[in-house]
């Protein structure tokens, strides 16, 4: 039987984001003062965005359903609809309740920030302001929500789209790539019986056990992702892809077993019967790393370490117990 926690090399036989993403977004700017109006689109026009304006919340509302902007910057003090009430209208839309809100105000109040962001604002500007400060903040905001948007609702990790780009970033610089392919095994006949919600617990908990390690054992860029399901990716460099499978792998077995009830846990596997009324004995779930790195061999893109990765999956599920296997092919 395999010693859990510990790794083998598997030798096979056969031998940003760019700121020009950032452009074209379309912004809505709803401010009833002609030279704040110039000023704030003056800046981000410079910037590549594209800048609508509306000079009170009414027209601001309606601007909203005509453009469908990447972001609110909105004035607090409007004749009319305020820009509270502006802000509490949008969120009570579904429609239009994700759309980033930053909030700006003449008065240093913190009566003013608390009431925005208790209303849903995702930032706020004190007028008067200088043109980095706009900049950076409205170019943060939009960074962050996009990041929320490809997220994992689930675990808050980054999804498909991010893993990919982080790889083909990485590999384009030259940069060393020890690529983590995580999987849990008989994930599904563990979810079949504890059913969706105890499945979600165990999600999570490998998401949070596969940070630990990461912060513990790796460096400061390492990068994290979810594929989905059962599926997780860690970026991480050539010295350090040993250290975290075995802290994940030590993690993971010592605490999932607290998912299984106490009969289970102490037979060590789950009892359940097949359409022909046999009984099955599905083993704890455990964790398989499979480990790519471009030491000795060359890849242009996501796919092709994504390929390898899943080859590697299929030995390393093969063996018992939670294990991590490396590809050690050459060329």
């Amino acid at each position: 039987m395999l010693q859990r926690g510990q790794g083998d090399n598997l030798a096979f036989n056969n031998s940003h984001e760019a700121n020009g993403e950032m452009f074209n977004k379309k912004i809505l700017v709803i401010e009833d003062t002609e030279f704040m109006q110039r000023l704030i689109c003056d800046i981000l026009k410079k910037e590549g965005y594209e800048v609508y304006s509306a000079y009170s919340g009414e027209d601001g509302l309606d601007m909203v359903t005509a453009v469908k902007p990447d972001l609110i910057i909105l004035d607090i003090v409007m004749p009319g609809l305020s820009g509270f009430d502006v802000c509490r209208i949008l969120r009570a839309d579904e429609s239009n309740n994700l759309v980033p809100i930053i909030m700006l105000t003449a008065q240093d109040s913190e009566d003013d920030k608390l009431i925005g962001l208790e209303m849903g604002a995702d930032d706020y500007i004190v007028k008067p302001f200088n043109n980095r400060e706009l900049v950076s903040r409205v170019k943060n905001t939009l960074i962050r929500i996009e990041r929320n948007r490809l997220a994992n609702p689930l675990t808050g990790l980054s999804g498909n789209i991010e893993i990919q780009t982080e790889i083909n970033h990485r590999l384009a610089n030259n940069r060393q790539v020890a690529f983590i392919y995580c999987d849990i095994d008989n994930f599904k006949s563990f979810n079949d019986v504890y059913g969706f919600a105890r499945g979600d617990s165990a999600i999570k908990l490998t998401a949070d056990i596969i940070r630990d390690a990461v912060q513990m054992a790796g460096n400061r860029d390492d990068f994290i992702g979810h594929i989905g399901g059962d599926d997780f990716v860690i970026i991480t460099s050539w010295d350090k892809y040993e250290t975290i499978c075995k802290l994940i792998i030590e993690d993971f077995d010592e605490k999932i077993i607290h998912l299984y009830n106490e009969t289970d846990r102490k037979n060590k596997y789950i009892a359940t019967k097949n359409r022909l009324g046999q009984v099955k004995k599905i083993p704890i779930i455990t964790i398989s790393l499979a480990v790519v790195t471009n030491e000795n061999r060359k890849y242009d893109n996501y796919l092709q370490i994504a390929e390898v990765a899943a080859e590697v999956k299929k030995y390393v599920k093969e063996m018992k117990g939670s294990y991590y296997l490396k590809d050690r092919r050459n060329g």
